[in-house]
């Protein structure tokens, strides 16, 4: 009810109980003192009021910022050396949880998908016929999971990764022409009788002068460079994502016509399969982004987690498993990944429609809006601000969330966190970190 008719009828309800007490007889004297007690009462009513219209438009803004909904996404926390999850700050508080997708899946298949297309144009894909099919691999960020993983992913399905503590080497080798880097083999491919090298000619993290990574103008420049020293021997393309395999493609491979592959199966990538792009790996950025609201909103509720995503809501959402998976150790969700390549491209040419099963709107009236604090970490990051925000944009209006996105530079946690000053005016937060390491930068601004 609003806030001014409540006080009104609360007034008028005291006025008239007082006026019915008075008429059995009253001096003049009693009259005025009558209508002071009337203005006190209206007083109190008029605060009464306010407190419970307080009260009752915003519930959760009462609660401790360290007990509030929040949902880290894109960037698990984690130890950036050895990817152990920061599980401190996956269980903050109760309503806390990681949104991502299955990193490992997604690389597997990522390295399949790359070894399949070498398999299938093994006759024309050895450029300069020296029976070593070279490629050249753009790295995002050494210390990101996903990052490392998608390398790993490569160098496995390819047969030139080396141990490494127990796992396969992530590292950049820099240039590696004649097969003698430690940090990566040469591997061996059988078809049809005939032997085949395989050759990680080069590769290095796409990080610039100011600090950023996955850096697409990097990676632009790279392939010029590998590509005037040793451009004959270049048969592949890869990219730990579709920016910098977008840049490395337009700069040289499409020209060239060299295979390029990527990750995350942006607009321009999914389009560019038409004109000799390799193939690229949609992470589901639809199912990500509605889980990374859906969450939060199932929270702000006090519902139990698993509404509108395995179970379905009053409006009819819910997720299959087959593009989920839930981890309960981890407090993660994770959305499953599929290769996109010139025989499916066409179904992925808009990376920014809404998942047709979760594409329902909520009832305002059960589930009254909220306002939520969220950042993108790179304001600059292709993925992020042309795909993940838009489909964050178009779910938080079928969610009933008020979100204030902020962008950051890619660098620096603070360019972020100094923009974070005033936590309580918002119900809910969703975190994407600049590096995976700094959790703890937000969980004190949210402590405190």
């Amino acid at each position: 009810m609003n806030r001014k008719i409540v006080t009104m009828l609360m007034a008028m309800a005291v006025s008239v109980s007082l006026t019915a007490c008075g008429s059995e007889g009253t001096s003049s004297s009693g009259n005025t003192d009558d209508a002071a007690a009337n203005n006190e009462a209206a007083d109190a009513a008029d605060d009464t009021a306010d407190d419970a219209a307080d009260s009752a438009s915003d519930s959760v803004s009462g609660m401790a910022n360290m007990d509030k909904p929040l949902v880290w996404f894109n960037r698990q926390p984690s130890n950036s050396s050895t990817g152990e999850l920061d599980m401190a700050a996956l269980s903050f508080n109760e309503s806390t949880y990681y949104v991502g997708f299955d990193a490992n899946q997604g690389a597997d298949l990522q390295g399949t998908m790359v070894m399949d297309y070498i398999k299938e144009n093994i006759d024309s894909i050895d450029r300069n016929g020296d029976g070593v099919i070279g490629y050249v691999m753009a790295i995002g960020d050494i210390g990101h999971n996903d990052s490392i993983a998608r390398t790993r992913g490569i160098r496995k399905a390819l047969g030139t990764g080396v141990d490494k503590d127990g796992d396969i080497n992530s590292e950049p080798i820099g240039t590696n022409t004649d097969g003698t880097a430690t940090a990566v083999q040469d591997g061996t491919l059988e078809v049809d009788g005939q032997s085949y090298t395989i050759r990680e000619l080069a590769s290095q993290e796409m990080k610039n002068s100011a600090g950023a990574t996955w850096d697409a103008a990097t990676a632009g420049n790279a392939i010029g460079t590998w590509s005037s020293s040793f451009g004959e021997e270049i048969d592949v393309v890869v990219s730990n994502n579709d920016g910098m395999g977008m840049s490395m493609f337009n700069a040289w491979s499409n020209d060239n016509k060299v295979p390029t592959f990527g990750y995350d199966a942006n607009n321009d990538a999914v389009a560019a399969i038409a004109e000799g792009y390799g193939g690229t790996i949609s992470q589901h950025a639809d199912v990500q982004a509605y889980l990374t609201l859906r969450v939060l909103r199932n929270a702000l509720d006090g519902v139990d987690v698993d509404t509108g995503i395995g179970t379905a809501d009053k409006a009819g959402n819910v997720l299959s498993d087959d593009v989920y998976v839930y981890k309960a150790d981890e407090r993660s969700y994770y959305a499953l990944n599929v290769a996109v390549t010139a025989e499916n491209y066409q179904d992925f040419t808009d990376s920014t429609k809404v998942f047709a099963p979760v594409s329902n709107q909520l009832d305002e009236g059960s589930h009254a809006v909220k306002k939520v604090w969220l950042d993108i970490y790179n304001a600059a990051d292709n993925f992020l601000s042309s795909t993940y925000q838009p489909l964050l944009q178009n779910y938080d209006d079928l969610l009933n969330l008020d979100i204030d996105y902020i962008g950051g530079d890619g660098q620096t946690e603070s360019n972020i966190t100094n923009r974070l000053g005033n936590p309580s005016q918002y119900d809910a937060f969703a975190i994407n970190m600049v590096k995976t390491d700094n959790a703890a930068s937000y969980t004190a601004l949210l402590s405190q």
